[in-house]
């Protein structure tokens, strides 16, 4: 019995070759394809080309911004969101316009996957929500919202004042008061009070929140809340300042309207005079 040869003939070895060069092209469009709608929809990476949220982001890193978080929870104070400044902020760093369309090309590409900085995206991290009232500064020096003063010095450049500029505002409907980590050199919310919404950024033009560095592997890290966030105090002072102050305000013109109808329709009194006050009494 002879064995069959399996060893592949030189013809076929170059079929397979040609084959393989033909597909390359296609598997990297399906690829770049699939890379794009998981961009636009799910996770982008980003490229940080500045230092206005040093020591927590610095230049160079590339992080990982989730674009599903805000459809299942609202945006937290303490978060790092990447947002689009395009028409009303000017961009931090001068980024040169493309010399042809190729070179625009490439330009595109390495925006889309994080190896080049956008020319309108920020990255800031959000300190007051619509309705906080956002304050500096306290008698020690602290930014306070709605009358709770922030500690941060975990995540502040070092030696950076919570901010060299006073400033008071009540956050607007549907915006968001962020500033960068690095207060001296950050062109935030505060460079923009004489912008529409007093500096504050609307909340559609947030793209999504910055959760994890990916690059350089040395810095790699989770992106957390700082622990100044999570103050019960301040939850209570946003209830009360926010959502909970018409119920306050409702109760408090119930109260003598319902002692006037009392007066007016004394019901504790005995049935024979409710008769008299056009009630029915049904007791037989």
């Amino acid at each position: 019995m002879v064995a069959e040869d399996t060893k592949p003939s030189a013809k076929g070895g170059k079929e397979k070759k040609g084959s393989f060069w033909r597909e390359l092209p296609v598997l990297v469009v399906v690829a770049l394809v699939l890379a794009l709608i998981i961009k636009s929809f799910v996770v982008q990476a980003f490229y940080i080309p500045s230092e206005s949220m040093e020591p927590t982001l610095l230049v160079n890193d590339r992080v990982l911004v989730n674009k599903l978080v805000y459809h299942t929870r609202d945006i937290e104070r303490g978060d790092i969101v990447v947002f689009s400044g395009v028409d009303s902020w000017a961009s931090e760093v001068e980024v040169p316009e493309p010399g042809n369309p190729v070179a625009g090309f490439f330009r595109w590409v390495g925006t889309a996957f994080g190896v080049v900085p956008g020319e309108k995206d920020y990255i800031k991290r959000v300190i007051g929500l619509p309705g906080d009232v956002v304050k500096c500064c306290d008698a020690q020096g602290r930014i306070t919202v709605n009358g709770v003063p922030l500690e941060e010095k975990a995540y502040l450049f070092p030696a950076d004042e919570p901010s060299q500029k006073f400033f008071e505002i009540k956050v607007p409907k549907d915006r968001l008061w962020v500033m960068g980590d690095h207060r001296s050199v950050s062109l935030d919310s505060r460079s923009h009070q004489g912008d529409p919404g007093g500096g504050a950024i609307p909340m559609d033009s947030v793209v999504g929140r910055a959760f994890v560095i990916v690059w350089p592997f040395s810095r790699a890290a989770i992106l957390p809340i700082p622990d100044t966030f999570t103050q019960p105090a301040l939850h209570q002072a946003a209830a009360v300042t926010g959502g909970a102050a018409p119920l306050l305000l409702g109760f408090a013109g119930a109260v003598p309207l319902v002692a006037l109808r009392r007066r007016r329709h004394p019901i504790h009194q005995k049935p024979s005079i409710l008769k008299g006050h056009g009630v029915t009494d049904t007791k037989k």
